[in-house]
This record gives structure tokens, sequence and C-alpha cells, in this order.
């Protein structure tokens, strides 16, 4: 492990005596830490608000992340007031948590870390808490001791398993006090704790520790790195599976090798099983079962669910290795995993009989997924259950979420699932640590992990849910996938803006692919991780438009929403239109938007979770222009498409409703220098006039901009407008001859 401090990086980040360099350094380093773990503190001297000196502990909140850490995330304790719990040896979570909202320097201040006293009754200064996965190779053993004291040797204490809190703070203080010369502690499970009088000191002491934990577990490595060692004998050929993490499984024939498939395949698979997959997490209820395919409208918070596949090669390695359903289910690699990944993964196991080809695979996973889950969501109903009466100091939680967030695929890979695409990405971050502790530790001798009784109590600890309290409120949109045509710029790309600004994913797909990666880079800085994708789609063309949605579901497993858009504006009469731009019209306004119609409606009755069509069509609908016959008709066929399609798509749960602008010129491509001329020409003014000229018409005389229509397309997509479907909604200031009827 490389030690990355850096004098001149420490000058430029002096807060607390170096402490926030050494944090950030520490969290940016994911073999030391994974997203939210870890913990560190610095005592010092400070001024109270009476202007004393007193000493005080500042150390991470809860719910702050290192690598991202800021000044505000270290709240201050005043030692003088926490020091007299050391000579209180019990002391339950709730009295803890008040006790050190009064020692706060400043009230009102994040809270402070669970691990609190655990800081505060060590000696040292400077205190660096991590969950390193060389150090957790070497903890979770059955003889985790033994190996701790030969890879690091005499200085580090060894303290068995105890959940963090006051009871394990005083026994590290009492293992430390009587160890003359600790330099470290190794949590059983859990993690390293080292020290210094500098914030240097203590990191050093980290990288040198983790560094030599990982050279004694390479020493005995008898396979390379990123592959387990041989799969252990078994009876026959089945392998017993434990899912949900409590109890036996089924028996399942599994395949002796892993099935070798290219990254075009595994994709194609993922694409295939993600609609199923998100239609059992629907489906799933509170006591494990699942319910009949839906068929309505999904309205219960937290229904759907955005996937994301990991397909690399350890991943890879590791899902399809033939102990994997074994090993997958022993346990998380430490407590900080629980909350993010939950006890165990959903293994999904393929009949030998099966694996042919992509295709067969696809097949077979489709096959076992749903019996694989149900077991899995009922094991873990039953985890909770079992928790919850051998454990009364921790209660069973109001509700229960018996849904997996880690899917391991043989052949395949990991598919995650979370609230968002930066959720899914961090349950697969932390994932990925744990296969690599599975790894070493099995190298070292074998994978030993806390058993269900330990997992419940952190996993529903009060103190470790508190984090999750600390999130925002999902916005209106969030966990929906919408898919919009003819973003790269104008309407369409004011809609993208609008969907991303409530929390949808959002893909921009437009003919013109740099002005789609264009706009989805700025929604990706403005609104965070992979929350914008850019695909070409030039909706005239069948596979084309397959290839976009099936890059949708790649990117994020599934469509929710799709806002038909795209669209040109042809102008001439008929009795001088060529023939070719009657079919082009056609083929963009009519064709295009039942091509893209046909592949996310697929989607969407597979998912089962209802969904919303929004067309973008035009005030011409209702109120055709002269010289306007190869559009006005085009989209007169689209809104005829929208009615029917809203006919049949009701009985999934799809709405289906239109939108009416009319002369939306800003940031359009629909308005080209020809579009304008001609226009203006059929209405008989100049063409500067023109924009003018169409405010001047509407009854409110106002200008109709993208935003305007964004608005009224947020509206459709969203629950707001749940019971609506087959309506149109007119932005248009109000043109008589247009309205609805």
């Amino acid at each position: 492990m490389r030690n990355q401090w850096n004098d001149a990086d420490l000058a430029r980040l002096p807060d607390f005596d170096g402490l926030l360099y050494a944090s950030r350094l520490t969290g940016a380093d994911t073999d030391l830490v994974v997203w939210g773990g870890g913990n560190t503190s610095v005592k010092r001297t400070e001024t109270d608000f009476r202007g004393r000196s007193v000493r005080v502990l500042r150390v991470k909140g809860s719910g702050s992340d290192l690598k991202s850490i800021q000044v505000r995330d270290f709240p201050g304790v005043r030692l003088d007031d926490v020091m007299p719990l050391r000579d209180r040896p019990t002391m339950d979570d709730a009295e803890m948590v008040a006790y050190l909202g009064q020692s706060l320097m400043e009230p009102g201040s994040a809270r402070p870390s669970i691990e609190t006293l655990l800081h505060a009754f060590l000696p040292a200064t400077f205190i660096i808490h991590t969950h390193a996965d060389a150090i957790l190779a070497l903890t979770n053993t059955p003889d985790g001791e033994r190996w701790v004291r030969e890879a690091l040797g005499p200085g580090f204490v060894w303290v068995p398993y105890v959940r963090p809190g006051s009871g394990l703070s005083h026994l590290v203080a009492s293992a430390v006090g009587a160890h003359s010369g600790a330099t470290g502690v190794v949590l059983e499970k859990h993690g390293l704790v080292t020290w210094g009088e500098t914030a240097r000191d203590a990191y050093d002491t980290t990288i040198s520790a983790c560094s030599a934990a990982e050279a004694f577990v390479d020493t005995r490595r008898t396979v390379p790195v990123g592959f387990l060692p041989r799969p252990r004998p078994v009876v026959g050929n089945t392998v017993a599976l434990s899912v949900g993490g409590s109890g036996p499984g089924n028996q399942s024939q599994l395949v002796a090798t892993a099935p070798v498939l290219d990254a075009s395949s595994r994709r194609r698979i993922f694409s295939t099983l993600a609609p199923l997959i998100r239609q059992l997490h629907a489906r799933t209820r509170a006591d494990g079962s699942l319910a009949p395919e839906a068929t309505g409208i999904a309205t219960i918070a937290g229904t759907r669910s955005i996937l994301h596949l990991d397909d690399a090669d350890d991943v890879r390695a590791f899902a399809s290795h033939p102990d994997a359903a074994r090993l997958s289910q022993v346990g998380p690699a430490t407590p900080d995993h629980l909350v993010t990944t939950k006890r165990s993964p959903l293994y999904v196991p393929v009949r030998a009989a099966s694996v042919t080809n992509p295709d067969d695979i696809a097949t077979a996973l489709a096959d076992a997924l749903p019996k694989a889950w149900e077991a899995w969501a009922r094991g873990y109903v039953d985890y909770v259950d079992t928790g919850a009466n051998s454990d009364p100091g921790t209660p069973r939680p109001a509700t229960v979420d018996a849904r997996p967030r880690v899917i391991l695929l043989p052949g395949v890979g990991m598919v995650t699932l979370g609230r968002d695409a930066r959720a899914t990405r961090i349950v697969a971050d932390v994932y990925r640590h744990a296969m690599r502790v599975v790894r070493d530790a099995e190298a070292l001798e074998s994978f030993t992990s806390l058993d269900a009784h330990a997992c419940y109590g952190v996993e529903f600890w009060p103190l470790e849910l508190y984090k999750l309290t600390l999130a925002p409120p999902e916005a209106s949109l969030a966990r929906r996938v919408a898919f919009v045509t003819g973003a790269a710029s104008g309407i369409g790309r004011s809609i993208a803006e609008r969907l991303a600004s409530e929390g949808a994913h959002v893909v921009v797909a437009d003919v013109d692919l740099v002005g789609a990666r264009v706009a989805a880079d700025a929604i990706t800085v403005r609104f965070g991780l992979a929350r914008a994708l850019a695909v070409q789609c030039d909706v005239t063309q069948e596979a084309g438009v397959a290839s976009a949605v099936g890059a949708t579901l790649e990117a994020y497993g599934g469509i929710d929403i799709l806002v038909s858009n795209a669209g040109i504006a042809p102008s001439s009469p008929v009795t001088s239109m060529p023939l070719a731009m009657w079919q082009r019209s056609f083929d963009i306004n009519a064709t295009g938007h039942f091509l893209v119609t046909r592949e996310c409606l697929r989607v969407m009755e597979l998912q089962g979770t209802g969904g919303s069509i929004v067309y973008i069509t035009t005030k011409n609908t209702m109120a055709p222009g002269k010289d306007f016959a190869a559009y006005s008709a085009a989209k007169a066929a689209q809104a005829q498409l929208a009615r029917v399609v809203a006919m049949e798509a009701g009985t999934h749960g799809v709405r289906v409703n239109m939108i009416n602008p009319d002369a939306v010129f800003r940031n359009s491509t629909l308005w080209t220098p020809e579009v304008r001329r001609a226009r203006a020409q059929a209405h008989g003014i100049d063409e500067a006039s023109l924009e003018d000229f169409y405010r001047k018409r509407n009854l409110l005389r106002v200008t109709i901009d993208p935003d305007d229509v964004a608005e009224a397309a947020w509206w459709l997509a969203s629950d707001r407008s749940l019971k609506s479907t087959g309506t149109v909604i007119t932005v248009d200031g109000g043109v008589p001859a247009a309205f609805p009827r």
C-alpha cells in the first residue's frame, strides 16, 4: 500500500492541526475505507464561548464521508465533560448520544461519530480508524488473532468483536492500557485503529500496518490475485445456497466452469434481465412474498430502483466461481458494510444444462430469478424476525425492505440496486471490497463473518440507522428513468433538464450525438454522477432506436418516462411539395414516434410499474397552418397514435398524454432559416417580425419558451397527474382556433 502523504498538500489544509488533510487522504484511498466509513479525530486546546482555554476532541461527524469531509463535519466535544465517562462502565446508546450532545462546543453541530468515546479514551493526540481490506482479511478468519500477531507484530492489540459504542470504547481503552508500547488496535471483524502525536504519525502507522497485512497474505496466496482458491469439494454435484443469510437454501446444480462471455453478451443478458429485476423489486411484499405480477400504477415510495451492472474481471471471477454460492452467504466483511449492502447478496444459480450460449444463459437466469429472489426475501424477513426476538435492545424496524441490494449472476457479474446511480455505485464499491476480503481470507485460511445475531444488532442499530435520516428527501421523479428524444436542444433539452432537476435519470437521445453529449454532460455536472446519458438516436431507424433503448437499459436498468419530442417542421404549399419532403416528415413526425413508443412501452410492460409517455405534438394538430401540410398531417398522425397507445397501455398503468406547444423559438433547431422564411411568407409578414407575430396572436400575448413546455412535461411525467391519460395540454398562450375539443 502506497504512502501518499505530501507536506505541500498538508500546508494547503492546515485545519485542526492537519486532521482535515489526513482525513481526506485516508478517505480517498478505497483500500482503507469505503464510502462513509472510517473516522478520525484530534485532541487540541481551543477557546470556548466564555473565552476559556479547554481541551476539545474534534471527531468526524456521523454521516459524513472522509474523502470529501469539511471543517464543519468535525463536531467538537469538551474532554473535561467526556472523560468522566471512563469511570462509567455501562451506558446505553441513547444516554451516550444525549450526553455527547450536551458536551458539544457548538450546539447544533453534526452528531459526533458513534465511536467518539473510543477516540476520547485513547490518550494519543491523533487517531485514525479504518476498515482496510488487508486488515479484514486477517481478522475475518477462524484464527484471526494469530494472523494479526504474525503479520503486524506485538505492537498491535487484538480486541474481540463488540458492537461499537460505550462498551467497545471501554474494552479498547483497557486493552491498550494493559499493553505497554501498543502502537495500534485491531478490532475483530471490524478494522484498525492507529494513532500518533501528529497527523502524519497516525497516517504512517495506518499505511505501514496495512502494507504489512497485504504482504503477509501475498506470501500465502496460491492463486493469482483476482481469483478465489480452488473450489472446495461438494457432495455430488450440488452446493447448498443460504439465501437471505439465514438457514439453508435450495440445492441447485451449478456449472463446474464459469461461462465465458464477451462484454457485448454480458450487457445483452443484463438488458434482458433488468426489467424483470425491477418488476421483482416492485412486487416484493413486506413479508418477503411476491405479489402477483403488477398491472397497475406503482405509487408506493421506493417501488422503483435504479440498476447498475459491474462486470469487471475480478467481479465476474467471484460471481462465477463454483464456491460463490457458499462464500457470498457467509456474511459481511465488516459491520460498516451492512447498512449499504445488507447481510448477503442474492446469488442466482445457473443450471449446467442451460449454459450453451448467451440467450440460453439469459433464459436460465430469468427462469431462476423469481424463485431465488423470493427465497432470499423470505429468508431476510426470517433473519429480521429472529434478530428482533433475540435482541430486545434493538427493536424490530417499523418497515422491512425485504429486497436485495446486490445480485450475483454467474458468467455476467454483479447487479446493484439503489435510489439513484450514485447509490448503485456505492453499493457496488462496498461489495467489491467484501469480495476482496473474502478472496484474501480464503487464501490465508477461510472467510468468516459476524453471526446473524450480531449482524442484526448492527444493521438495525438506531445509531447506524440515524445516518440514513441525514439523506435529503427524494424528489418527485426519484428512482425513475426518462428517455427524451430530440433532447440536444430546444424543447427536448429543457425537458431533460427539468426532469433531472426533479430526480430523474435522463437519457438525452438525439440524432446529433455531439449536442446530446453537451446536454448530458451539463446535466451530470449540475445534478450528480451518471444522472444523464447521451445516446445517438435517429428515430426513423428501427435498429437505431432499439440500440438507444438497449443502451438505456445497460445504463439504468429500465425506463419509466418517455418524452417523444424529436421532430422537423418542413413548410411548402402542397402543389410544389416534393414527395421526399412529405415522406421525410412522416418518417420523423409519425413513424419515429411509433418506433420509440414501441421499444419503450415493451420495457414498461415488462417492468409492471406503470409509467408515463408524453408526446410533444403541436398546436397544428388542432389548427393547421397554410403551407404546413407535411408537418400538420404527420403530427396529426402522431396525435392519433397517442390516443391509441393510451387505450392499449392503460391496462399496464402507463399514462399517455400530449402537449401542444406553439411557436417555441428559443434554442430550437426546428425553426431553421428556411422554415422561418417559409412561415413568414405563409403569414404575409416580414421575417424579422415572425416571433412578434406569433406572440401577439395568442390571447395572453406571451412568448412561449422551452421551459414552459418542460414544466407541463414534468407535471405529466410525475405522480401529480397520476389519474390523467389521453389528454392534451396546450402551451400556446391561448390560440382559440387550437382549443382542444
